[in-house]
């Protein structure tokens, strides 16, 4: 019996952590972090994966949580030192691939929070792509979520001091 209920558990969780499949993109696993209670920003993290034979591009994000919504990732600047920029040409998604948006890496960075986020709450946010369109999902709150093996603990990075100048005050160069 213990076996039966373990597999309809994993189903379970597999069902839950597709969050959207809209014109052959499907996003799973997604959450959203910050990096301490009352920040202005957090990071939302997922999969993409582009079930269709026809190239897109993830072009652009919004969410009505935060003032500003981008696409950005993290640079490797040398002697252990990353810094977290825009991406403003978007992300490609080729036919039949996937592409995790991950912390250290490539991931949605929600500025200027419009109220603060409690772990288990829910964030709506809408993905533009290129051929699919618009697609809709809803983001839970995860501040407990453990770094995945190979990527850097975004979590744990002080938003208020990335070098945005557009969203913390700070100049950079």
């Amino acid at each position: 019996m213990s076996l039966i209920k373990n597999i309809a558990a994993a189903a379970v969780t597999t069902l839950l952590s597709t969050a959207a499949l809209a014109d052959g993109i499907m996003v799973q696993d997604p959450y959203v972090r910050t990096s301490r209670p009352n920040a202005p920003t957090a990071a939302a993290f997922m999969v993409l994966m582009n079930h269709t034979d026809t190239d897109d591009r993830l072009i652009g994000v919004r969410s009505e949580i935060a003032r500003k919504v981008e696409l950005h990732t993290h640079i490797d600047q040398g002697g252990g030192l990353m810094q977290m920029t825009q991406i403003e040409e978007g992300i490609a998604l080729p036919a039949g691939e996937m592409h995790a948006l991950a912390r250290g890496g490539d991931h949605v960075m929600l500025m200027g929070l419009n109220r603060s986020l409690a772990q288990d709450d829910d964030v709506t946010i809408t993905l533009v792509f290129e051929q699919a369109g618009e697609v809709v999902v809803s983001v839970p709150v995860d501040n407990e979520r453990k770094a995945e093996h190979g990527a850097a603990g975004h979590g744990a990075m002080d938003h208020d001091h990335t070098g945005h100048s557009d969203h913390c005050g700070h100049k950079t160069d």
